[in-house]
């Protein structure tokens, strides 16, 4: 029996990987770089602080209790409109402090605004976790957690905190995606990222 020639075999091995690309294997490599550089897991997390007259419970909410302790707003007890009843309510203002810290995150056509929007903080990839896949569908276990952008962003998100995430992936014939929308079985990035679990 003859054995075929190694030109042969070089040949025919070079043509079985032509026609495959490299998004054909959904590898841990690909899941990472499909979903780390995604429009959905790109999305900063925004922070809006609104200044002015507001009801006792959002003065006391953890993110306002946060700003009064870096010493960054300050209130003065006020008279509630029929909207925010009942009593008390506060008119929340920036301390020189808060100025300085916001002053340089805020965009300019928002400085007169009273209510204030920042960016806070962006998602990092940190690994993932398992791949398990039936015919042309597969779940992604992933982990990350929030790199803060600023001051404002450090002291909401902490960067020591993990987060655990799952999402679906489908195989097209160009190769695998990330789930986007709902409109395909398993669950898309968006959903993924809100159901998170803290990682043990």
């Amino acid at each position: 029996m003859r054995k075929p020639p190694i030109t042969a075999l070089v040949i025919v091995f070079a043509i079985l990987l032509t026609s495959c690309s490299p998004r054909d294997f959904l590898t841990r490599r690909l899941a990472a770089d499909l979903i780390a550089t995604s429009d959905t897991f790109r999305i900063q997390q925004q922070f809006q602080l609104r200044l002015g007259v507001v009801a006792n419970k959002d003065y006391l909410s953890p993110d306002y209790l946060a700003l009064q302790h870096h010493g960054w707003i300050s209130a003065t007890n006020v008279p509630c409109p029929p909207a925010l009843a009942p009593p008390p309510c506060w008119d929340v203002m920036l301390t020189p402090s808060g100025v300085d810290t916001f002053q340089n995150l805020i965009a300019p056509g928002d400085a007169e605004n009273q209510s204030i929007t920042i960016p806070a903080a962006r998602r990092e990839l940190l690994a993932i976790t398992g791949i398990a896949k039936q015919d042309n569908l597969a779940d992604v276990e992933f982990t990350w957690h929030w790199i803060p952008l600023n001051e404002i962003g450090a002291v909401f998100y902490s960067p020591d905190a993990h987060y655990r995430s799952t999402v679906g992936f489908r195989r097209y014939d160009d190769g695998w995606r990330v789930l986007q929308g709902v409109s395909h079985p398993g669950q898309p990035l968006d959903e993924a990222l809100k159901n998170v679990e803290p990682e043990q």
